[in-house]
């Protein structure tokens, strides 16, 4: 997913997770105790990391310089507490060795994917707050946020979520009747499968926005729906109705289709 998304709701790749208003229900925010259960895995293993590494560096210099041992435990520190969650945590989107265990996820404060930016600013304080002060900031940070953010969330802008939670979608929207017939003579093809979630996600959602925030973003999706319906909706339609519109008409086309392929199967089983 890209980092500068066109919507809250609309940028939405195979692996991303659905962002802004319409989906931080779905995906709540990880409890304390699968924070600390994670935590915990984390913790062992990179400080079994940190020991191994210190050893192999002193055994790769003890002969070569003493400057160089006495220098290794700092570079063991650098690559296992700072380098390794670093990498780990980018290339596997938001989950360490804890994390995958256990179902967890770090994203944005926007329930986007975080990027190598988020996941350095969270090893640099994660070494402060969990391994030179024993976790004991991480574990009141935690306990007092709503979201269950440690420190390194905080300065990240990240936090973690339970990412093996079913998904649940909003019923589906009725068709605004003063827009049926548009939707209905309009050329319109099918949305990318992440599009058609957000909108559906905003859509359901309508009720718990303020107005400037409906406006807002239905406009933005508005803009990205547009590009996959001729002739464009009537100017004067308030974008969260064009987008019930397009959505109900998308679903009932997809269904009628469904019943063709059904009754042209039902006559070729008739044939044999």
């Amino acid at each position: 997913m890209s980092t500068q998304p066109a919507t809250e709701f609309a940028t939405i790749t195979t692996d991303d997770l659905v962002t802004g208003e319409g989906v931080a229900l779905d995906l709540p925010p990880a409890s304390l105790g699968l924070r600390i259960a994670s935590g915990l895995i984390d913790y062992v293993v990179t400080i079994v990391m940190f020991i191994v590494t210190w050893i192999v560096i002193a055994i790769a210099t003890i002969n070569v310089s003493e400057a160089l041992l006495l220098i290794a435990p700092i570079v063991a520190s650098i690559l296992s507490f700072v380098l390794y969650p670093t990498l780990l945590e980018t290339l596997t989107r938001g989950r360490s060795l804890g994390k995958l265990a256990l179902g967890l996820r770090t994203v944005r404060d926007d329930a986007g994917p975080i990027t190598f930016h988020h996941a350095l600013v969270r090893a640099l304080i994660g070494f402060v707050e969990i391994y030179a002060l024993q976790a004991v900031p991480y574990f009141f940070a935690v306990l007092m946020s709503k979201r269950g953010k440690r420190l390194g969330d905080f300065a990240a802008g990240t936090y973690v979520i339970r990412d093996r939670v079913a998904l649940r979608l909003p019923p589906p929207s009725p068709m605004p009747p003063h827009l049926a017939h548009w939707a209905r003579t309009t050329d319109l093809a099918s949305l990318p499968t992440g599009l058609a979630l957000a909108v559906r996600q905003y859509l359901g959602r309508l009720p718990t926005l303020d107005p400037h925030s409906r406006h807002r973003v239905g406009t933005d999706l508005l803009a990205e729906v547009r590009q996959y319906v001729a002739p464009a909706p009537p100017a004067d339609a308030p974008p969260e109705l064009v987008l019930g519109a397009v959505i109900a008409e998308r679903r009932e086309r997809d269904l009628a289709r469904l019943r063709r392929d059904e009754q042209f199967r039902a006559r070729l089983a008739a044939r044999d």
